[in-house]
């Protein structure tokens, strides 16, 4: 079967969305759409359920999931044997991470595999951390830098680089915010809150709070990325929890500070994630022997 096929066949049982993975693929939801009939002309069944608004695997699906998975991870591995006796690594090599582990966590990490692999390109892309996994399952990238979830996926491999704090922080200018936290008895129900969108600090940030027991929290907004929210802090708006890495990393950093004695925040893991059918793959496997 053509490999390309089958590359796209996994990438769409990820995603469980033709424009997703049309756009990933760099064609259109049309010609992705009859790459799948194909395969399904040869398999002689179908592999997925689909309509206008859901794409679900069949029970033939799921069983060729692992097929194209593993004929793949085969044709790579066939390819690596036959580039053994190339003394030079080179390719692209796709990351994605938050802006602050550009700055902070991924310096070192690439500094050692490109000193080994000098002509290997390195294509970065920065965004809300909270992605991060994502576009690993989407095969967007090969790698990046994510928090562990509470349920780690089966088909990711994730390697630990680091525990992170978490600090729960406040404006240094004076404004309503700084006059609510220096009562003798702080009201957290009255104290506006900012909060990212979704993720690990989002997750644990309802933990911490759940143990006040002061009733709901007074979310002043929700924003995409750690360090927009350090900066929103900084500007008077609310108080935030956030990485204690993005404060000493931003900009603003004298601007804000942190709140001591209001409860333990939970901290959580980073690693560098990929595809567990990727890990043989020669340039993941070059920079996974770069970082141990």
């Amino acid at each position: 079967m053509d490999q390309k096929a089958l590359a796209m066949f996994t990438h769409l049982s990820q995603s469980l969305h033709f424009g997703k993975t049309a756009q990933a693929h760099h064609i259109s939801p049309s010609t992705l759409s009859r790459a799948i009939q194909r395969l399904e002309n040869e398999v002689g069944g179908d592999l997925l359920h689909r309509d206008n608004r859901t794409v679900v695997l069949t029970d033939a699906g799921k069983k060729f999931k692992i097929y194209a998975e593993q004929q793949l991870e085969q044709w790579q591995s066939f390819k690596q044997s036959l580039n053994q006796k190339q003394s030079l690594l080179t390719g692209k090599l796709h990351i994605y991470c938050s802006v602050t582990a550009a700055y902070s966590h991924l310096p070192p990490l690439l500094e050692r595999f490109r000193a080994r692999h000098p002509s290997v390109e390195i294509m970065l892309t920065t965004g809300d951390a909270s992605d991060a996994l994502e576009k690993v399952q989407n095969q967007s990238v090969d790698f990046s830098i994510a928090a562990t979830p509470e349920h780690l996926p089966r088909s990711v491999y994730f390697h630990h680089l680091d525990t992170i704090n978490l600090a729960v922080i406040a404006p240094t200018m004076k404004c309503k915010v700084q006059q609510q936290l220096c009562e003798k008895v702080i009201s957290w129900s009255e104290i506006p809150i900012i909060l990212p969108d979704y993720g690990a600090s989002r997750k644990r940030f309802e933990l911490w709070y759940r143990k006040k027991q002061q009733g709901k929290p007074n979310i002043y907004a929700t924003v995409s990325g750690h360090e927009a929210l350090v900066s929103m802090v900084a500007l008077g708006c609310g108080v935030g929890i956030v990485p204690q890495v993005v404060v000493d990393n931003s900009p603003v950093k004298d601007r804000v500070h942190n709140l001591v004695d209001v409860g333990e925040v939970d901290t959580f893991e980073l690693g560098v994630c990929c595809l567990n059918q990727s890990k043989s793959q020669p340039l993941v496997k070059a920079f996974f022997s770069a970082i141990d």
